[in-house]
């Protein structure tokens, strides 16, 4: 009676390891040390999507950023860093929806969530990214801004904000395509 005891609470243990994304990301021999969003795409309904979101911080060229600053205009915001693999896969989709709609009531911020500047910087360079990042290292201020509505639960993690600053979608994980983060984009701005 106690071995079987025993052997039933090592099943149970191991069960609830196996539910855990990064036991099953450890288990895989990945060793990648995060856990990756799945690519999943939630849509809010301008009905349901709550209070407007403030946040500022300190861009990787030193210069301060504010949400309040770009009021009226959709806001893509990234949650990214360096060393991240889907980050850097989608980097080049981004840039090209930044620069697609550049002057088209659209705005796009990252929000670096581990780096110093000069690796931002860095990562600009070899990237081709030309819109700002806050470094939100020090103290997750930006990430913290989030946590009540639609949190940034993986990197990366791409949220559009609508003209009032509240969360209109969000891409959890790599953006995969262009044109589902600029279909989101165009209809928030449709809005």
């Amino acid at each position: 009676m106690t071995v079987l005891a025993a052997v039933i609470a090592s099943a149970l243990a191991l069960t609830g390891c196996a539910s855990d994304p990064l036991a099953e990301q450890y288990k895989e021999g990945s060793n990648k040390g995060y856990i990756a969003g799945d690519g999943s795409v939630t849509e809010i309904d301008a009905s349901d999507r709550g209070e407007s979101i403030s946040f500022s911080g300190v861009t990787e060229n030193g210069e301060k950023f504010s949400s309040d600053d770009v009021a009226g205009e959709v806001l893509v915001v990234n949650f990214w860093y360096a060393a991240c693999a889907p980050c850097r896969a989608e980097a080049p989709v981004l840039q090209e929806l930044s620069a697609e709609y550049d002057g088209q009531n659209a705005q796009f911020i990252g929000v670096n969530v581990y780096d110093q500047a000069d690796t931002a910087k860095s990562f600009n360079d070899k990237y081709g990214i030309t819109y700002p990042s806050i470094m939100d290292v020090q103290d997750g201020a930006v990430k913290l801004a989030f946590t009540g509505s639609v949190p940034p639960k993986a990197v990366p993690t791409t949220l559009v904000l609508d003209k009032e600053g509240r969360v209109a979608a969000r891409i959890l994980g790599q953006v995969q395509e262009a044109s589902i983060l600029g279909t989101l984009i165009r209809d928030t701005i449709d809005e």
